[in-house]
């Protein structure tokens, strides 16, 4: 019985530290647009591997990255420190490659962040298409690549966040 009742205390002492910090922490983002890549790569083994080794090799960073797969192919879409010349390296090589513009946000790693983008953006009738974010549990902040309906329309709702 001692037992529940030091957890239920230890449970009520995380709860209003978690409330406290939330309070004193403000939510600073970084909007800024960025170039995403869509590579096409066959679903097998290696495939993925072959890209970012090349990639390594022409000294190109992977700043964020995300894929979805079918049964026959896989969609790799990432941000990379020079999308120029990554179009470049995949187009010598076969790979077919499409860039598009996206939202990269840097903000801080707390809960009800990307919440609050995504009620701003609601607000400005901007629909979400699709994001992907990561954040380590005790990083400071998180990295959002979001691809908005309308990125001017989306970066004036996000200015002041």
């Amino acid at each position: 019985m001692f037992v529940v009742a030091e957890r239920e205390i230890c449970q009520v002492v995380r709860s209003a530290a978690r409330l406290h910090l939330g309070s004193v922490m403000k939510s600073t983002l970084s909007v800024e647009t960025a170039t995403q890549l869509a590579v096409f790569l066959e679903n097998r083994p290696g495939a993925l591997a072959r890209v970012c080794e090349a990639l390594a090799q022409s000294e190109i960073n992977i700043h964020a990255l995300a894929t979805s797969d079918t049964v026959d192919h896989s969609v790799v879409r990432m941000v990379v420190s020079d999308p120029t010349k990554a179009l470049m390296l995949f187009g010598g090589t076969g790979t077919l490659a499409l860039e598009s513009e996206v939202l990269m946000i840097e903000g801080t790693n707390q809960s009800g962040t990307l919440g609050k983008i995504a009620e701003r953006l609601a607000k400005a009738n901007v629909n979400i298409e699709y994001a992907y974010l990561a954040a380590s549990p005790k990083a400071e902040k998180g990295l959002m690549i979001l691809r908005p309906s309308n990125l001017e329309k989306a970066q004036r709702a996000l200015r002041d966040l």
